[in-house]
């Protein structure tokens, strides 16, 4: 029978991509928290119907509790509920607000709803006794990297809220695995966990039903583009800084596509399924925690990236330099061979698909999921 995996934040851009991931594996059923306030009820709906017209009748329906994580009380109610059927084998934790911009002026909302949450989630799976997690971190936790490409003994030295609020819950997670460590193989009662640290997720479902619908005016590149080119959003186009240590003066990324980013989660999860695996070399002082990185490890600028975008739009975009932004950072490109190596990880579609695939469900959805 398949294995109940909680997914907080279930409904937002990545965690339905993530739902969707776990349904079309046929062997996790997610059960989806989420409190409403940035995911879409729209989205699930998608994630059923992409994955009855993948599997058929042997679809699974994934269940769904509108739930704050702050709260203790709605938490548990959620685990209770599960427990006559095994209970929750596994928690993916994708809740969080993540603005890195407004993370400085509202410092603790996001340590509120990021750090607090995380606790109050990891004391709830204690209670109830599920010990397999995949935190969603981030690759805000590495600041200004020494080196290009980052691997994941790069220092941790985050210079946003938002990123502090990140490493903060690695922490914690990991010096939770250290508090009930066992050794691999032999765990019954130790918690297993991976954080997955990505790099900037983009795109869209390639079918075109399910995809990224940012509530207000998009904090992030890619979405903003799609909307000015569907005439959605009208506000100018400004390019923060153009006199960065990078090839062209703008910031470089790593974008990674969405179901790509997806697939990664899975592959977390089914380490931790794993007798030892990834975790086979560890002692008390680690726990059983990994992080890995989550990237393609090729760098895009803004001004390549606005250009790859006129390209699947066939829009000419117009944009003015204005200063740098606080706390960007030039470079954030991934080293992800640990990814690879351990887990199998590999973003196999490239910066065209994830253009034309964001595209396609903005077209399709030019008001988003209410068109």
């Amino acid at each position: 029978s398949p294995k109940l995996v909680l997914v907080t934040g279930g409904l937002g851009y990545i965690g339905s991509h993530v739902v969707l991931s776990l349904l079309l594996t046929g062997r996790y059923l997610p059960v989806v928290i989420d409190n409403c306030a940035n995911g879409f009820p729209e989205a699930l709906k998608r994630c059923i119907e992409i994955s009855r017209d993948a599997l058929g009748p042997k679809a699974l329906v994934p269940k769904f509790h509108q739930v704050d994580l702050t709260n203790q009380g709605e938490l548990e109610n959620v685990f209770e509920e599960y427990k006559g059927q095994g209970g929750i084998w596994g928690v993916v934790h994708l809740a969080a607000l993540k603005a890195v911009g407004e993370s400085g002026e509202k410092p603790l909302d996001y340590y509120r709803v990021n750090v607090s949450g995380s606790l109050t989630l990891l004391e709830t799976m204690a209670k109830y006794g599920a010990r397999r997690f995949v935190f969603s971190s981030s690759a805000t936790v590495y600041g200004t990297p020494p080196h290009i490409p980052i691997k994941e003994t790069s220092p941790i030295q985050p210079e946003s809220v938002y990123g502090r609020t990140k490493a903060m819950v690695e922490n914690i997670i990991q010096d939770t695995c250290r508090a009930t460590f066992e050794e691999p193989g032999s765990d019954t009662r130790a918690l297993k966990a991976v954080s997955v640290r990505y790099f900037n997720p983009a795109g869209a479902h390639p079918s075109g039903r399910l995809g990224e619908e940012p509530r207000g005016k998009p904090g992030n590149l890619l979405p903003l583009l799609a909307q000015i080119a569907v005439g959605r959003e009208k506000s100018e186009l400004k390019v923060f800084g153009n006199d960065f240590p990078t090839p062209d003066g703008t910031c470089v990324r790593d974008y990674l596509h969405i179901m790509d980013l997806a697939h990664g989660h899975i592959l977390a999860l089914d380490a931790l399924d794993k007798p030892d695996g990834i975790f086979a070399s560890l002692t008390k002082k680690d726990g059983l925690y990994r992080a890995f990185n989550l990237g393609r490890g090729k760098g895009m600028s803004v001004l390549e990236m606005i250009a790859a975008m006129a390209k699947a739009t066939g829009f000419k975009y117009e944009y003015e330099i204005v200063g740098r932004r606080t706390g960007d950072v030039p470079d954030l490109t991934a080293d992800p061979s640990q990814a690879q190596k351990e887990l199998g990880f590999l973003a196999e579609k490239g910066l065209e698909e994830m253009c034309r695939d964001l595209w396609n469900f903005q077209q399709q959805h030019p008001q988003g999921y209410s068109s």
